[in-house]
């Protein structure tokens, strides 16, 4: 799978203008038949006059090598697609440990899963008037910010007004072991056992900010599984609200009141990031210098550049140990989606972070092809040994280890 991102590229420049790319279309979810069929997979209706409205076939970027769908395998993606689609956890924790594997050949399944549940989801917006069913909100802050806390108090007050809401943590890895602690689902006890509540704790596998591919793809199976708000909790500040703001409808920063200049301790790229700043631990002690922060960042604000024409950043404070402030944190995320609904603002978003998301991954992809080059293999070790001792720059390793992969793949290309 790593290297066909630069395989995909290079078929794709080689085809003549006027072959287009085939456009992603759905498929009805019971009446096809799965074909791999060298680069590209189709999906064929195989139930005779069966007319399906979500469309004739899918193309997709699937693999080198062709090869149909086994009957077990076929079998599996309508259990778990049937199940996922009536609302069952199990086959949404299924469907999402599918996506999660790092197994070329359940890499693929999980991609035909996506395809049926995308296309399902884009029956869904056409009957809600093209506007998206399920909003999306990324939370993040410092440690210590009462993530879990804040989260916790936000779904049971939803899910007690008929919402359905899926929380997808991230909790980092062990770099020795790989493991991690899940420590969010223990902490989330109350809301863990809501059946109308969905959390799914997932390590971050050493990505920066532990925000992946399978978190955005998780998305998808949660807003397919009939979840209406999808909550993405992030690691902490860094990185990783930048990821998550390019595959989130509204990013929420949560601040503690802490004491010292809390404004040193964000960088401002995470501020000018923020839909809404929310000053958590309001209570007791702590409500003044919960006020004073509060108009700290309201001034802040101000001198920021807006991102959106329809919407202005809030800062408000709430507790989620009293409860206090929690409606009206509601009732600031209803606004920010119906003024950015009314706007188009949101469904422009979301084309935008598609993109942005397709370039991340043909990076990765990209780079994973680099590292596994024969030719870079080779020279690698060495070169690392002199930049380390100082005979050779950084910058010359990196070109002279360009230079052997684009001259092997040159000879061999030839």
């Amino acid at each position: 799978m790593a290297r066909f991102g630069l395989c995909l590229l290079r078929h794709v420049s080689s085809l003549p203008s006027s072959v287009g790319v085939p456009p992603l279309i759905g498929t009805c979810c019971r009446h096809h038949r799965v074909v791999f069929t060298g680069p590209l997979l189709r999906y064929q209706i195989t139930s005779p006059g069966h007319s399906c409205q979500h469309g004739r076939g899918v193309s997709a970027a699937v693999g080198r090598h062709g090869r149909d769908l086994s009957g077990p395998e076929e079998r599996l993606l309508n259990k778990l697609y049937e199940g996922l689609v009536g609302g069952q956890r199990a086959s949404l924790a299924e469907s999402i440990t599918l996506v999660e594997t790092q197994h070329p050949g359940k890499k693929q399944l999980a991609q035909v899963l996506l395809q049926r549940v995308l296309a399902y989801r884009r029956e869904q917006e056409s009957r809600n008037g093209g506007k998206p069913v399920a909003f999306r909100v990324g939370l993040s802050g410092p440690p210590g910010a009462g993530k879990s806390s804040f989260i916790e108090v936000v779904g049971k007050m939803l899910t007690g007004r008929g919402h359905k809401v899926a929380v997808l943590t991230v909790d980092p890895s062990s770099c020795t072991t790989g493991g991690s602690l899940m420590g969010d689902k223990t902490r989330m006890t109350e809301l863990s056992r809501d059946m109308n509540a969905f959390i799914r704790p997932s390590p971050t596998s050493g990505t920066l900010g532990g925000v992946t591919r399978t978190t955005n793809e998780a998305i998808v199976l949660c807003e397919g599984a009939g979840y209406d708000l999808v909550l993405v909790e992030t690691v902490g500040v860094g990185q990783s609200e930048f990821a998550v703001a390019d595959m989130v409808d509204m990013f929420v920063l949560l601040i503690p009141p802490a004491g010292g200049d809390e404004l040193q301790g964000i960088k401002r790229g995470i501020i000018e990031r923020a839909d809404l700043v929310v000053v958590t631990k309001s209570d007791e002690d702590l409500v003044v210098p919960a006020r004073r922060i509060q108009a700290e960042y309201t001034s802040a604000l101000k001198l920021l550049r807006r991102q959106s024409k329809s919407w202005n950043p809030k800062v408000v404070r709430a507790s989620s140990h009293t409860f206090e402030g929690i409606p009206e944190v509601w009732a600031k995320m209803e606004s920010y989606q119906d003024a950015m609904l009314s706007s188009g603002e949101l469904q422009g978003r979301r084309t935008a972070q598609q993109k942005i998301w397709m370039w991340t991954l043909i990076q990765e992809s990209v780079l994973c092809h680099f590292q596994n080059h024969p030719s870079v293999r080779e020279a690698l070790p060495r070169l690392e040994e002199r930049v380390t001792k100082g005979v050779i720059s950084p910058g010359l390793a990196a070109d002279l280890l360009l230079k052997a992969f684009s001259s092997s793949s040159s000879s061999s290309s030839s």
